[in-house]
């Protein structure tokens, strides 16, 4: 049978941890992500994270299931994070953009932490809200409903999928992402022309964009698709 999860109120009565702090689903989630941002992946255990909160490793199911709750809670919390201070603008494409763009930059703030939560869906508040502002924008818009689910789908996957391969680069040590990002400067700067023509046309241009993240030109082609699915009179209106 499954633990019973106490409401937040009731835990807030419970007396303090030994360090004399208080828990809370909050305090739990920030201090994994500290863990997640020391010690990587593997570093994110109860025994750990019991003793970070100076509490009984146990007391931490009195708040989650299990490590599998805590994570999808921190997924949660870092799209809490982008949508804080968020609100609409009434131009769909520019609302869209702000939304992902705030998505991918709070989990690359938290790239262990991506790692572990981006493919996940946990059905959370902070989750929900930003599922319901993108089919909101999109509705609003004027899009059928078939294309805004396409749209979002599409959106969602994008924005996701980015945060998780660039967040994957910035969670590797040091050195590793160095060697990475010189070998474009390295190996493929010096390919000779007779053998490779394309990327020794390419090199210098190569050796600047392969080092960012190609989410921002990504999602302004999903925006550029998505405007095109509109009537000409709703893309001149809407469009921005």
């Amino acid at each position: 049978m499954a633990k019973r999860v106490v409401p937040e109120d009731e835990r807030r009565r419970r007396r303090p941890t030994r360090g004399g702090r208080v828990l809370s689903e909050t305090l739990i989630v920030e201090t994994a992500l500290r863990l997640l941002r020391e010690h990587g992946g593997a570093g994110l255990t109860a025994r750990r994270l019991g003793l970070a909160l100076d509490c009984d490793p146990s007391t931490l199911y009195r708040y989650f299931r299990g490590m599998d709750d805590l994570t999808l809670a921190i997924g949660d919390a870092l799209i809490g994070t982008a949508l804080r201070g968020w609100e609409p603008s009434g131009r769909w494409r520019a609302d869209l953009r702000d939304i992902g763009l705030r998505i991918h930059a709070a989990y690359l703030a938290h790239p262990q932490a991506a790692v572990l939560t981006a493919s996940r869906v946990s059905g959370r508040t902070n989750e929900l809200a930003a599922d319901e502002a993108v089919l909101d924008v999109l509705r609003t818009a004027g899009f059928p409903l078939p294309d805004t689910v396409r749209l979002y789908h599409a959106f969602i996957d994008t924005t996701l999928a980015f945060a998780a391969l660039d967040a994957a680069s910035l969670a590797l040590p040091d050195a590793a992402r160095r060697a990475d990002e010189d070998m474009w400067r390295s190996t493929y700067a010096r390919l000779p022309a007779a053998t490779h023509p394309r990327i020794a046309e390419a090199a210098p241009l190569l050796a600047r964009r392969m080092v960012t993240s190609a989410y921002p030109t990504a999602l302004d082609m999903l925006l550029d698709s998505a405007a095109a699915r509109l009537e000409p009179s709703d893309r001149r209106g809407r469009a921005v």
